[in-house]
């Protein structure tokens, strides 16, 4: 007996999608390595963080995870390359203030938008801002800077036009009323030498970075841009008790997968993430490196997404103070 079009349609409809699913689909996330893309070269804060947290979360994905460094325009080569990537759980990005939260605000032909094309798994760390002075520099606060500026011109440097720490350094003008002179690096390592020999009076760098020279002498740690005082240098004091208020800021760390990511898989990878930086010698490396662990609830989808919207808007304030426009 012939079977007519619609009967064939209602019985094909009747059928559980699952069972339409090709075999694939029912493998186990996940059956083979997963990737992170670090959108940085070697060496730099996120591609220690990726190797730091990536080891763990292998053994916990029970996978390996390979980390892939695709450096350029300030992160957002390897940023655009995962927001085109399967959103099947196999490709990661190691995010960060760039390519997240000041590209947009720099870069007037961006191939992704931060808010949309990427669904958050985990904040990890991020490394608080530090204002580092030149031994020479007669200031020892943030007051003392702060008139120090206002008398003479003190020249700081920052990572670069449009930087995270250039848009710190932004803000900290704005608040204090300082008049610290700008001078732009490639890197916060790039400054380092000009900052030791005295060619710059002092830099607005990640705390992992200034550490260093505050403990050999060849600078002095004004203030961190942090809610408390660090552990590896509790007589630091915060920008918070040198009388600015509020003031926090950091260069952030956490793991996205492109949008539209299945809700298990963003699931099981946060529970790799969390588990990861539960306890042992990845928190003790991190905290090694100057880095202060995401809270509880940064390490949630939710969490991470809403840390990202709340420095996106702090990063565009800060790009309108700076009188930046996308280029």
């Amino acid at each position: 007996m012939a079977i007519s079009r619609r009967r064939l349609i209602e019985a094909f409809g009747a059928i559980p999608a699952a069972m339409l699913l090709p075999r694939s689909a029912f493998a186990a996330y996940p059956d083979r390595p997963v990737r992170m893309i670090v959108p940085f070269a070697a060496g730099g804060n996120a591609d220690i963080v990726a190797r730091v947290v990536g080891d763990p979360m292998a053994g916990a994905l029970g996978q390996p995870v390979i980390i892939d460094n695709r450096a350029g325009a300030g992160g957002s080569i390897g940023a655009e390359a995962v927001a085109r990537a399967e959103p099947d759980g196999y490709t990661l990005l190691v995010g960060s203030n760039g390519p997240l939260t000041v590209n947009p605000f720099v870069q007037a032909k961006l191939g992704y938008d931060p808010l949309k094309d990427f669904a958050p798994i985990a904040l990890t760390s991020y490394v608080p801002h530090a204002i580092i002075v030149h031994p020479s520099v007669e200031a020892k606060t943030v007051a003392e800077l702060v008139a120090l500026s206002k008398q003479k011109s003190i020249s700081i440097g920052t990572s670069g036009v449009g930087s995270a720490t250039h848009l710190t350094l932004e803000r900290f003008n704005a608040q204090t009323g300082a008049k610290l002179a700008h001078i732009p690096y490639r890197s916060g390592g790039a400054l380092l030498p000009d900052l030791i020999g005295g060619n710059i009076q002092a830099a607005m760098t990640e705390f992992s970075t200034a550490l260093p020279l505050h403990r050999g002498g060849q600078g002095r740690i004004i203030a961190i841009a942090a809610a408390q005082r660090s552990a590896l240098a509790p007589d630091i004091p915060t920008m918070i008790e040198g009388g600015v208020k509020d003031f926090t800021a950091a260069s952030y760390v956490g793991i996205l997968a492109p949008a539209a990511t299945p809700a298990p898989v963003i699931a099981q990878l946060q529970k790799a993430i969390t588990s990861s930086l539960g306890a042992g010698k990845a928190v003790d490396k991190l905290h090694e490196l100057g880095s202060e662990l995401a809270t509880a609830e940064q390490m949630t989808p939710a969490g991470f997404a809403a840390f990202i919207r709340t420095d996106f808007e702090r990063s565009r304030d800060a790009a309108k103070l700076a009188g930046l426009t996308p280029q």
